[in-house]
């Protein structure tokens, strides 16, 4: 196989997300193209690399990378190019190495001018873009002139990628400087570009992106929406990075939502958490979850014994089998999830059944 075959099947492979899948190619063929001095193509090989190295927080192979990029700038053959810096930048970068970043950055930018080359003009300005949003530079105003110059080259330049990944730069420094209306905005031309380049490891990022900004804007049903479609979307041994950014949105919400809500039933997790105890572990106590569900559901109404067995149990219902049983399981049911088993503030008894006490704050997640 030729490293340009391997080059683009590593290339493809990240874009669909399988980044196991792109590593090893993007290796090979990194190797094969410093042998043959194709440096240009070599780097594109490590940026790629260095861009899984980040999402899986392998920040050794992130620090080896850079190191033996240095070590090669110093041997005679290896081209002093933009991409070469671009590529030290990138890995500087992810180090969170944020003052080297942007000296690389400006090398970059400087060799791109002087060869007139406008598509490593690009990468060079986004790395100093997005260099200006790391601690402890914190210059948001300058990444987003920098970002309107971006702008002007994509009018007559072709690069999807650079240009969705600008869009969410930009949203992102919106969202910090509480811009919170125009960032949604410029999000979704990220949203629009990525359906056309269908460039799925972006797309995650694009999903925790929103998720984060409609959070920051006080929308937490949004918010949990987008959270929502990350988390059953992204494959957490893939992109360790993504995965943690909507956990700790995740358990930020979760954690907002319980202030609010009594109660909360995730039927796609099957998770119960109570506004004192917590998370409530069910274990694999099905009866016990759909009994929960049933009285989530219908706030107030009150279901007969009859009924109870009938829907939940899934038996004809026979009062010297059933009476004590149900009466076994609410008691059960009670001390999982009501904070003072003594007095019951969800479930309660009436005279011809069960309800769930309808002010009770609940929400149903689905």
């Amino acid at each position: 196989m030729t490293p340009n075959t391997l080059l683009e099947l590593g290339r493809l492979y990240c874009e669909r997300g399988d980044l196991k899948q792109a590593e090893p190619k993007l290796v090979e063929a990194s190797g094969l193209f410093f042998a043959l001095k194709d440096f240009d193509n070599f780097l594109e090989a490590q940026n790629l690399l260095l861009r899984i190295f980040a999402e899986r927080e392998q920040f050794d192979k992130i620090q080896e990378t850079k190191e033996k990029l240095q070590d090669l700038v110093l041997k005679e053959g290896f081209e002093l190019s933009s991409k070469t810096f671009y590529t030290l930048g990138l890995a500087a970068h992810y180090r969170n190495q944020a003052e080297l970043s942007l000296d690389y950055g400006q090398k970059a930018l400087s060799l791109a001018l002087a060869q007139d080359n406008k598509k490593d003009i690009c990468y060079a300005i986004f790395l100093i873009a997005n260099t200006y949003t790391l601690e402890p530079i914190n210059r948001h105003q300058d990444a987003l002139k920098e970002i309107y110059n971006l702008q002007v080259f994509f009018q007559v330049l072709d690069i999807p990628d650079l240009k969705a990944a600008t869009y969410m730069l930009n949203a992102r420094i919106l969202c910090i400087l509480k811009k919170y209306d125009e960032a949604i905005d410029v999000a979704w031309k990220a949203y629009d570009l990525l359906k056309v380049t269908k460039n799925s490891s972006t797309s995650l990022s694009l999903l925790g992106l929103l998720g984060w900004i409609y959070s920051e804007a006080g929308d937490k049903e949004m918010a949990r929406f987008y959270v929502g479609l990350l988390m059953r979307s992204v494959d957490p041994q893939n992109f360790v990075r993504t995965a943690k950014m909507g956990k700790q949105l995740s358990e930020k919400m979760g954690a907002e939502t319980q202030s609010q809500f009594d109660l909360i039933f995730d039927e796609a997790q099957n998770a119960i958490i109570e506004k004192k105890l917590g998370k409530v572990d069910f274990k694999n106590q099905f009866i016990l979850l759909d009994l929960l569900k049933l009285f989530v559901q219908n706030p107030g109404a009150v279901f007969s014994k009859e009924y109870l067995v009938e829907n939940v149990w899934k038996q004809p219902y026979d009062p010297s089998v059933h009476d004590n049983k149900i009466y076994v399981t609410i008691k059960r049911l009670r001390k999982m999830i009501e904070p003072d088993y003594e007095k019951p503030k969800y479930i309660f008894r009436a005279k011809n059944g069960y309800f769930m006490n309808k002010s009770a704050r609940v929400l149903m997640e689905q």
